[in-house]
């Protein structure tokens, strides 16, 4: 294996990293909070509001049900507004986020409604304010859930920072398509699969390390 190709190789994997690290980052920022308007806003949530919940959540199931190569070409304007430009990795970190958020907003929602509405109700009882029940009792209780929810959102990131490549975002499915499929170079594509193979397999170990510790807490 030649010199360049493990340069390649090993910048291709560290775009990919910063990609499906801050686009996992932003997606916590934002689909958390929105997983949590919808939890307290259902009947018999913190502040019931059913008509708002059903409206937030079929706002989010909208944008879930965007394929994410039609969403990267519709958000170009809005890309090139926010980073200056529609390639690279920075760009490509726009469409990921704005994917990833409603994405991890629907995983967020089903572990905190899987709260025992018992507990909410024993710190309400207790004079707990809404704050002091989402912070000490709603989050905590679905922490486990929500790192095994933000474990699947960065696998499935990492399959859509590839699908980015074929725009020019770079990261390894750039690379693949540069390299592996537009110059036939078995090569590089097939370690491409690997490194996203291992990729995969450490972000999902890493996961339910710290899920399973957090259950057990």
């Amino acid at each position: 294996m030649s010199r360049l190709i493990i340069d390649l190789i090993a910048r291709a994997t560290w775009e990919t990293t910063i990609m499906v690290a801050c686009s996992g980052l932003i997606a916590v920022l934002g689909g958390l909070p929105l997983a949590l308007l919808m939890v307290a806003m259902r009947r018999g949530g913190l502040m019931p509001c059913p008509p708002a919940a059903r409206l937030l959540g079929l706002v989010v199931d909208i944008l879930r049900a965007i394929p994410f190569i039609i969403l990267l070409v519709i958000l170009i304007p809005v890309t090139r507004m926010i980073v200056g430009t529609s390639l690279g990795t920075a760009a490509a970190i726009v469409p990921l986020s704005l994917a990833a958020i409603p994405y991890f907003a629907r995983i967020a929602e089903v572990s905190l409604r899987a709260v025992d509405p018992n507990l909410v109700d024993a710190v309400h009882a207790m004079g707990g304010t809404r704050w002091m029940i989402v912070r000490h009792v709603l989050i905590p209780e679905a922490l486990p859930g929500l790192v095994a929810g933000l474990t699947v959102t960065l696998i499935t990131l990492t399959g859509a920072s590839a699908m980015a490549g074929a725009v020019g975002a770079g990261g390894l499915g750039d690379l693949a398509i540069r390299y592996g499929y537009q110059r036939f170079n078995t090569q590089v594509m097939s370690l491409v699969v690997v490194v996203l193979i291992v990729f995969v397999a450490i972000i999902q170990a890493a996961g339910n390390a710290l899920s399973n510790h957090l259950r057990h807490d």
